[in-house]
């Protein structure tokens, strides 16, 4: 016979439960997987390194992306998470770049990436690789043409921790014209209609846990996609809580929200939302995930 080596491994007895979604699982790791794998990134999916990842979008933004950045830096300083700041130009025609690099080297004791998209890959899909790239608890868009005030970031961000998701709704817009309020509520309006939630607001910038970007980024590429996103993790029973902020709209002329393209791109959102909902009456509320969970 021949004599079998013992296995030098490590067995983990395993129980994540966030929303309605709980697993049960026993993981067994060799010594050579120990030394590549942290055991903890397998039991604890949702923990990470830094309390926040914010995702700083850029393009064309040279005129507010340096005051957007110290803005977020200070409101994260006075609550006091833990953070790296995430930046993403999505091919600027202007200075943004440059001005960027020069913040990053004023600031060398700050955690700031930036990445430079060679094309235009548009807000949604930069959202979900940063993700990716992100090494947050949490995760956050804030947008560089700063709109939001420091006070407005202060209370979102305070709320972090109470919730799977803080969902910050606008009381006050700045600048923002009666046309876009009305597009705006009605779009609300029919999303609640269809889906039985209560939201104020659909396409504000939530803080999520980052781990749920990753496993339930929406297909929507468009306007639209945090709707689709909030609608899911909600029927996936995760919690949230929404809070009440000011915005202030500091762009001239034509809102690129109005554009044929991005009104396009939230029907798309409003079918996407729809089909999911069919699919509940059609096969039940989320039986295949149930009788998975269920011990035979």
């Amino acid at each position: 016979m021949v004599a079998h080596a013992a296995l030098d491994y490590r067995q983990i007895n395993m129980t994540v439960s966030r929303g309605r979604q709980q697993w049960h699982a026993d993981i067994a790791m060799s010594d050579a997987a120990q030394k590549m794998r942290d055991a903890k990134s397998l039991t604890e999916p949702y923990e990470g390194p830094i309390d926040l990842t914010l995702y700083v979008s850029c393009y064309n933004e040279s005129a507010y992306i340096v005051e957007t950045l110290d803005t977020v830096r200070a409101a994260l300083r006075e609550v006091g998470l833990s953070y790296e700041l995430l930046i993403i130009d999505d091919g600027s025609r202007d200075n943004s770049v440059e001005l960027i690099r020069d913040y990053i080297a004023c600031h060398p004791d700050e955690k700031i990436v930036l990445r430079v998209n060679h094309f235009n890959k548009g807000l949604a899909q930069n959202y979900i690789d940063g993700a990716f790239l992100g090494k947050g608890k949490y995760y956050r868009l804030v947008c560089g043409d700063h709109s939001e005030l420091k006070e407005s970031t202060v209370k979102v961000l305070s709320a972090v921790g109470q919730a799977d998701m803080i969902v910050p709704y606008y009381t006050s817009a700045e600048g923002k014209g009666v046309r876009r309020e009305i597009i705006s509520k009605s779009y609300t309006a029919l999303i609640n209609f269809i889906t039985g939630h209560r939201l104020h607001y659909y396409n504000g910038l939530p803080v999520h846990l980052r781990y749920n970007v990753m496993r339930y980024h929406p297909n929507t590429r468009g306007f639209g996609f945090q709707a689709e996103l909030l609608c899911l993790l909600l029927d996936l029973g995760f919690s949230h809580q929404e809070v009440a902020m000011v915005v202030v709209e500091r762009r001239v002329g034509r809102s690129n929200a109005l554009t044929l393209r991005n009104l396009i791109s939230v029907a798309h959102t409003v079918v996407e939302i729809v089909s999911r909902r069919l699919s509940r009456y059609v096969y039940g509320e989320y039986r295949a995930t149930r009788r998975a969970q269920t011990p035979e």
